[in-house]
């Protein structure tokens, strides 16, 4: 069960990053030519918002079957904490992460209460960006890549 959800959380990330890019530069780039609004762009955000929870389900799911969960068990918050691979899929990742998605969810709620397309595009961009960096900054590069 771990390696198949650690093979879905790996290459699910490859389809939320690229449809967060896409939903981030599309909000901003539509902001910036003062674009109105239309069904195209929610579609792009919510499909966002989708892939990215989705991506967070396997996630918590993957971190409690994970061995890092087990060794977190075994040994301690502190050992974790003085290991940096550890603290990284125990603490840095999964925490990082869920923020991110929080983000993103909140840019998804604040541009359905706008009514303006100019504060909806912002909104979504603003968010959607935030999260992006976030997702970015805590990603495993080093296994991912390998």
């Amino acid at each position: 069960m771990y390696t198949t959800l650690k093979f879905l959380h790996s290459y699910w990330a490859y389809l939320v990053l690229l449809v967060l890019i896409l939903a981030t530069a599309n909000a901003l780039i539509k902001l910036a030519g003062k674009k109105e609004f239309e069904a195209k762009d929610l579609r792009i955000s919510l499909f966002g918002l989708i892939t990215s929870h989705i991506q967070l389900v396997l996630g918590l799911v993957l971190w409690f079957v994970s061995p890092y969960f087990q060794a977190m068990l075994d040994s301690g918050m502190g050992a974790v904490m003085k290991d940096p691979t550890l603290r990284l899929y125990v603490v840095e990742h999964p925490i990082t992460n869920v923020l991110a998605i929080v983000l993103i969810t909140m840019g998804w709620s604040k541009h359905k209460k706008k009514v303006a397309s100019s504060s909806k595009f912002k909104s979504i961009g603003m968010f959607y960006l935030l999260g992006l960096l976030l997702l970015l900054s805590r990603i495993p590069y080093q296994q991912w890549f390998s």
